[in-house]
C-alpha cells in the first residue's frame, strides 16, 4: 500500500461513499455542502490549500483517503476516511501484512505529512478532531494511542473532540 496525490477520478470515487448527509458531515465536517455537486466536492475538499493523499493498494484499488495541515505547530490531521469496501479490513500481503488498512492510512499520512510540514515525529506533535458519536473513529484514534486534550480555544462543534498523539 502507498500514498500518491489525490488525483480527480479518486475524487469521483469517494464521492460514492457519502450517501447521506450525516455520514458526509460525520467524515468532512458542517462546512460541506450537501447534496454535493462534483464541482462543490471538490471545492469543498480544498485540495489547494490542504495536503491531500489517497491511499491505494498494491492492485491500484483506492482503500482511503486523508488530509493534513499545520494547526496549533501539530502536524493536524483532517478528513480520514476508509472505502466501505476496505472498512475493518487487513493488509493481506506486503510491508503492512496483517495490519488493518486504517491502521496503515494514519501511520503512512502520519509520516508524510510531519515531513511535508517539516514537523518532528514525536510524541504530541499529531492532532485530529472527531465527532464524539463518531464510535468507530474514536475507538480507532485511541487504540493508536491518541488522548482526548483540551483544545486552546472554544471548537465552535457541539460534541467535537481534539485528539493529540
Amino acid at each position: 500500500m502507498k500514498l500518491l496525490n489525490v488525483d480527480r477520478y479518486q475524487v469521483q470515487q469517494m464521492m460514492t461513499w457519502f450517501t447521506d448527509e450525516a455520514a458526509l458531515k460525520n467524515w468532512a465536517g458542517p462546512g460541506f455542502r450537501y447534496p454535493f455537486t462534483d464541482a462543490s466536492f471538490i471545492e469543498d475538499l480544498n485540495l489547494d490549500d490542504l495536503i491531500s493523499y489517497s491511499l491505494i493498494t498494491n492492485e491500484g484499488q483506492l482503500a482511503g483517503f486523508g488530509q493534513c495541515y499545520r494547526r496549533n505547530d501539530k502536524c493536524h490531521l483532517g478528513r480520514l476516511v476508509i472505502a466501505p469496501a476496505f472498512r475493518g479490513k487487513r493488509c493481506l500481503s506486503g510491508r503492512f501484512e496483517n495490519k488493518k488498512i486504517s491502521h496503515i492510512l494514519i501511520s503512512l499520512l502520519s509520516e508524510l505529512a510531519c515531513q511535508r510540514l517539516g514537523i518532528e515525529a514525536m510524541p504530541g506533535n499529531l492532532s485530529l478532531f472527531v465527532l464524539s458519536h463518531n464510535l468507530p473513529a474514536l475507538h480507532l484514534y485511541l487504540s493508536l494511542g491518541f488522548v482526548e486534550t483540551q483544545y486552546p480555544q472554544p471548537i465552535g462543534l457541539d460534541n467535537c473532540l481534539y485528539l493529540v498523539k
